[in-house]
């Protein structure tokens, strides 16, 4: 099998002698576990080696490969410019990976390359690696692969993997995976980025998935945790776990530390040979619809109304037509509350636990409930400037809530507020945003303001007032 080795790894800069300056001490268990894993790469003999990097240039909705002849970097940024790398890319794999993405229509390739040089996600292992090479008499000879993250869901940067696995069996290339990521950056009160209860909570469940290679449960760990543990490199274990699809592996965690704050963790997979049973994505898309579709059966009628018009106007540009387009298993109290009143509302959709639109309306634009979720509906689902609009493929694996918003009262003070009950509207001038109750991740008065503050563009707060209302939230 091309895939001949895989390892997660951390990029902490700190770690290099020529930046740590003796700093680099107090982590030493990262350090001997690091130079265990690199001695491992050159024993192996790659023709290459494939670095997910949290750090390379990242879109929302695009996986950039880079392009080039040459791969070249330094940690100047870091006080050591004579750090470097002068490698060579794989161009006839990444074009391999290319053609391989344009034919399945996946987002991924060489466009939108921005900085040219390695990122140090990438020159950390790097670093180590060469120097393994360079402790055994040998310069090293084998070619990178260095591939960015983005905003997609965890089952793209999978999929990535795939194809990245794919394409280096069909060209016989002997790789090795490198994830490189960070755990963790709120592991201590005294570090950079402080402390978040989350912080250990994502670490001990990170290293405990990966050191039995249960990436399978990568899937599992929601937005909240990663977003509140602020951590880097998830989606990068995540794409090196794709490569390892129907792959036995022997895994051994080797260190994890946060002296500094920030979690470093290492862990190996020593390549066993083929299992079909380790097919984690076909696995977890196998759950995900079971789950979805017993979801859909206990639908109520506003959001079967909702998911109605979005497949409508997705599969056939076709707005419904009220009254006579409703859902025909209505009950009658829902029917007389879509049909008999107006009112504010927001539609979202999600794909896979992430947000896929949400757009809505502060207060009734139209002459029914019903109108008012067509509408945003169709909305959500094309002009939501967060969001490429939903392809038909992508209809079978959505989520529908439909938010009605009840009258919005104004308040003097944050004290009037309740996360969990009361959404917020702020406005200051022409500036006005307004964030709803009850979002995953949004635990207290002061982040519920923060966030609509930034939606409204709104800085100084000077002048600034504010507005509750409540929600029926239907699912």
């Amino acid at each position: 099998m091309p895939v001949i080795g895989a390892f997660m790894v951390p990029h902490p800069p700190i770690a290099v002698a020529e930046v740590g300056r003796g700093e680099e001490e107090k982590i030493r268990a990262t350090l001997d576990a690091y130079e265990a894993v690199a001695g491992e790469v050159r024993n192996l003999t790659p023709d290459t080696i494939v670095i997910s990097s949290p750090h390379n240039v990242m879109y929302a909705d695009y996986f950039n490969i880079s392009d080039g002849a040459k791969a070249k970097g330094d940690l100047s940024q870091f006080r050591a410019p004579g750090v470097k790398a002068d490698l060579e890319y794989d161009r006839e794999l990444v074009q391999e990976i290319c053609e391989r993405t344009g034919a399945e229509d996946f987002p991924a390739g060489t466009m939108g390359q921005q900085g040219k040089s390695l990122d140090h996600g990438c020159m950390v292992p790097l670093y180590f690696i060469q120097n393994a090479y360079r402790s055994a008499g040998a310069e090293p000879d084998f070619r990178l692969v260095r591939i960015g993250l983005s905003g997609l869901p965890l089952t793209d940067h999978y999929r990535l993997g795939e194809i990245v696995r794919e394409a280096s069996d069909a060209l016989g290339r002997r790789i090795v995976w490198i994830g490189s990521g960070d755990l963790s950056h709120k592991m201590l009160a005294e570090g950079p980025y402080g402390y978040d209860a989350a912080g250990p909570v994502y670490d001990e469940k990170i290293m405990d998935v990966m050191g039995r290679a249960a990436f399978g449960e990568l899937f599992d760990f929601s937005e909240s945790l990663c977003d509140k543990a602020a951590e880097c490199g998830h989606r990068s274990f995540v794409m090196m776990a794709g490569a390892l699809d129907r792959t036995a592996v022997r895994a051994e965690a080797l260190s994890h530390e946060a002296t500094f704050g920030v979690g470093y963790g290492i862990c190996r997979y020593e390549i066993q040979g083929a299992d079909a049973s380790r097919n984690f994505l076909d696995q977890y898309r196998e759950k995900a619809m079971a789950e979805l579709n017993e979801k859909r059966s206990s639908e109520d009628g506003y959001v079967r109304l909702a998911r109605k018009q979005v497949e409508a106007y997705i599969n056939s540009g076709t707005r419904l037509k009220i009254p006579e387009d409703l859902p025909a298993d209505l009950t009658a109290e829902e029917r007389s509350d879509l049909l008999g009143r107006a009112a504010g509302v927001f539609v979202s959709l999600h794909k896979q636990g992430s947000l896929r639109g949400c757009i809505g309306t502060i207060s009734a634009t139209a002459s029914c409930i019903a109108e008012e979720i067509c509408r945003n509906a169709v909305s959500a689902c094309t002009r939501d400037p967060r969001f490429n609009a939903v392809a038909p493929a992508e209809l079978s694996e959505l989520e529908y809530s439909v938010d009605v918003l009840g009258e919005a009262e104004k308040i003097d003070s944050a004290d009037e507020l309740d996360p969990a009950r009361y959404g917020v509207i702020v406005e200051q001038g022409f500036r006005r945003g307004l964030l709803l109750p009850n979002l995953d991740g949004v635990d207290t008065v002061e982040q519920q303001i923060d966030i609509a503050c930034q939606k409204a563009g709104i800085t100084n707060r000077r002048g600034m007032w504010m507005k509750r209302f409540e929600v029926v939230r239907h699912y």
